[in-house]
């Protein structure tokens, strides 16, 4: 089990703005500088500090088992399909399977096998399945639209990307798996969370410690799949 990052007391790092950087750039700047996560990850070997979100869903909620056959939507950089490797134990030869789906190419990651291909296009779920030898025991999707600064805009668009996500998981996933996705609060969630309930088992609608506390991001997990 991965620990959290610790907390660090101290003198935070102040970032200016300067020529060519914007009050917002500062900002986003100061934040990663003082983020113990974005700290831990370089340390730890991450390639995001977004790893620490799935890795804390999966201890609490224990949803990656060695074995399994698990996709990554929108893998890039490869933080979640890192953490994947680890939990299903792909990466020694324990049967497990990891399948990084990226529209851009992605860095190579031992254990993975890492796909370029728009999941949304005609065909891409018969690939996923021939890829693997078999359907996925788990489908997970840490996707965001570029914001926009707009929040009702910025909302619909990533509750978008978790509904394609999810179309795409239904097509793939094998009785019995689970399905686990970024939501932004703002209301649809509920309509997703309600037609998520009709495919499996159990819903959950959580908010994970390594999600900042001033993002209105929080996470979908669906498990047991009726099929």
């Amino acid at each position: 089990m991965t620990k959290q990052p610790p907390r660090k007391a101290g003198a935070k790092v102040r970032v200016k703005t300067a020529r060519g950087r914007t009050v917002g750039q500062a900002k986003w700047l100061r934040r990663q500088l003082n983020d113990p996560y974005v700290a831990a990850a370089k340390t730890e070997g991450w390639r995001s500090r977004a790893a620490y979100k799935l890795i804390e869903l999966d201890d609490k909620y224990k949803l990656l088992k060695p074995g399994m056959r698990v996709v990554d939507l929108g893998a890039a950089p490869g933080g979640w399909t890192q953490v994947a490797v680890k939990r299903v134990k792909s990466d020694a030869s324990k049967g497990g399977f990891v399948l990084g789906v990226d529209i851009n190419p992605v860095d190579p990651i031992v254990g993975a096998l890492l796909m370029q291909q728009d999941f949304l296009a005609e065909g891409a779920d018969a690939k996923v399945i021939e890829a693997m030898g078999g359907k996925a025991d788990f489908v997970f999707s840490d996707m965001a639209a570029p914001a926009t600064g707009h929040r009702q805009t910025d909302h619909i668009r990533i509750m978008l990307l978790c509904e394609v996500a999810l179309d795409f998981a239904i097509r793939v996933l094998n009785p019995g798996g689970g399905f686990l996705a970024k939501v932004l609060r703002g209301g649809t969630e509920n309509e997703l969370l309600a037609t998520m309930k009709r495919d499996f088992r159990t819903v959950r609608h959580v908010k994970p410690p390594a999600s900042r506390a001033d993002s209105a991001e929080s996470y979908v997990i669906a498990t047991g799949f009726r099929g």
